[in-house]
């Protein structure tokens, strides 16, 4: 037999009692809090900006000038200067690593400015591709309304093509009173009979 169960003196927990609390979902209608962030935060648009105005003013004569008197300068020092002043003895080791950490520094920014220069490039393409096509769609649309205003205007009936037409009916008007003597005009069959106008009256 089945042991039984002793149900009376169990005591049930209501549904989800014993479950890990759910975590509580971000609120939408708050702003999220600040994380808390171990490195330093820096504003690309900024940085690039400022990579942008270096890699200028290294590809300026003015840079060559001034970096030309500076190690004039220090060359100068190193060798004419008292022994004791002097910080960077031949064959300028100290030099070298400064013009080689300088071009270290400068061929990255120089290469992020170009970059950025190349999507200024790209958006400015897109923008001109998308201008090139609304042209050439508006130049297409005109087209077909000049073509339909032409074909619409070879049906139209100008004023010297009814003047002619005018013309010619009157010319064979004439020419069928003269070989027919017939009155064709009411007016002028009234002109010549006026008593037998009054008589039909």
């Amino acid at each position: 037999m089945a042991p039984e169960r002793d149900t009376g003196t169990r005591e049930r927990n209501p549904a989800g009692a014993t479950a890990a609390p759910r975590p509580r979902a971000p609120r939408l209608d708050q702003p999220r809090p600040p994380r808390h962030r171990f490195l330093p935060e820096w504003d690309p648009e900024a940085f690039g900006r400022l990579s942008e105005k270096i890699a200028r003013f290294l590809g300026t004569g003015r840079f060559i000038v001034w970096m030309t008197i500076v190690i004039i300068m220090w060359v100068v020092w190193n060798i004419a200067a008292p022994i004791a002043l002097r910080f960077d003895q031949y064959p300028f080791i100290f030099l070298t690593l400064m013009l080689s950490l300088q071009a270290s520094y400068a061929a990255p920014l120089i290469l992020l400015a170009q970059n950025r220069q190349d999507d200024r490039d790209r958006v400015n393409l897109e923008q001109d591709r998308k201008q090139n096509e609304r042209s050439i769609a508006d130049t297409e649309y005109l087209t077909r309304e000049v073509a339909a205003l032409r074909m619409g205007l070879g049906e139209v009936a100008t004023r010297d093509w009814i003047r002619s037409e005018l013309q010619d009916l009157m010319k064979e008007l004439e020419e069928r009173r003269r070989h027919d003597g017939h009155v064709v005009f009411p007016a002028e069959r009234a002109e010549r009979s006026p008593g037998r106008d009054a008589e039909d009256r």
